[in-house]
């Protein structure tokens, strides 16, 4: 599912490619997906650090927070970290937060931290992200900054 850029509203829908409705056949997602309304990276512009244009979409969210969300629900969130994912050669940046009403939002800042109250969720993230699209026969997608999480 994904922000429809297309139609007037913008609705969340199916995501598409080439005619067909896109699934996710690598696992399940262990973690909130959303985006940013109202941005957009533009496939125009040239990242100066990972030297690939963005992947016209807006900036997509990862919520590390332990409550799963419903579709299409708002939430109050810190931005703790971005990651900068290379995606079909395209920039397509992962802005890493958290639920300010999670247990853990007071201890969890910076993307170190991330690693001290959540161990294995960025390698999670990294893993899942590098290989969602090798499921269906496409090449692993890699990350700018060597998979650092640049800090927010």
């Amino acid at each position: 599912m994904e922000i429809n850029t297309k139609e007037e509203l913008n609705p969340i829908a199916q995501d598409t490619k080439n005619g067909k409705l896109r699934f996710i056949n690598y696992s399940a997602v262990l973690f909130n997906y959303g985006a940013l309304p109202q941005t957009w990276e533009d496939p125009a512009d040239i990242h100066p650090d990972t030297g690939k244009p963005g992947d016209g979409d807006p900036v997509d969210v990862i919520d590390i927070s332990t409550a799963r969300l419903e579709r299409g629900e708002v939430a109050q969130v810190k931005v703790v970290g971005a990651l900068a994912l290379i995606d079909e050669g395209e920039t397509d940046w992962k802005v890493l937060v958290i639920n300010v009403n999670d247990k853990d939002a007071s201890q969890i800042n910076t993307p170190e931290d991330i690693e001290k109250y959540k161990p294995g969720a960025l390698d999670a993230i990294r893993d899942f992200y590098a290989n969602y699209k090798t499921a269906d026969g496409k090449p692993a997608n890699y990350f700018g900054f060597d998979g650092a999480v640049k800090d927010a």
